[in-house]
């Protein structure tokens, strides 16, 4: 089996879910699936067909995230000895040299990955061309409107 790379913050946050998913939401749905069972005939009973969709929503995300959790390879950024480098977990500031702007993004899994929290997937077009890269380097990143250049301002593991 292959391990999933997680922050500690990705960690906590999937840990999180499951907690809400099995002490509410699944206490929930069992409410509704026994009150709309109450309502009588259950071919035509729409409440009831919602409920059990939910239900498997439900025990399908609780499954999917433990199996998450069970293969989770947990990084924590701030124990990163990579001298530099741009690695999994890395808080990386770029510019873009054509425009001149910078922009800081830290690199995460794929359920931490979040752009309005500057936070991209560890295999997004951008994190794959920074990954290995150090200060001061220029990555080429396949962007959908061409190549965009960014150069590497600083490498941070916070």
């Amino acid at each position: 089996m292959q391990k999933i790379p997680l922050t500690v913050r990705g960690a906590e946050l999937l840990k999180e879910e499951l907690q809400q998913l099995k002490s509410v939401a699944r206490p929930e749905v069992i409410a509704a699936i026994a009150e709309a069972r109450s309502h009588g005939d259950l071919s035509e009973n729409a409440e009831y067909e919602a409920a059990k969709e939910r239900q498997g929503f439900i025990e399908g995300r609780i499954a999917e995230v433990e199996n998450k959790l069970s293969l989770a390879h947990i990084i924590n950024p701030a124990e990163i000895h990579a001298e530099g480098k741009v690695v999994f977990g890395a808080t990386v500031t770029l510019e873009d040299l054509e425009t001149e702007e910078e922009v800081r993004y830290q690199i995460v899994g794929e359920d931490e990955a979040d752009i309005k929290e500057n936070k991209i997937y560890v295999g997004s077009p951008i994190a794959r061309a920074l990954i290995g890269k150090e200060e001061g380097d220029v990555a080429e990143v396949q962007a959908p409107g061409g190549v965009r250049e960014y150069d590497i301002v600083a490498v941070e593991y916070l």
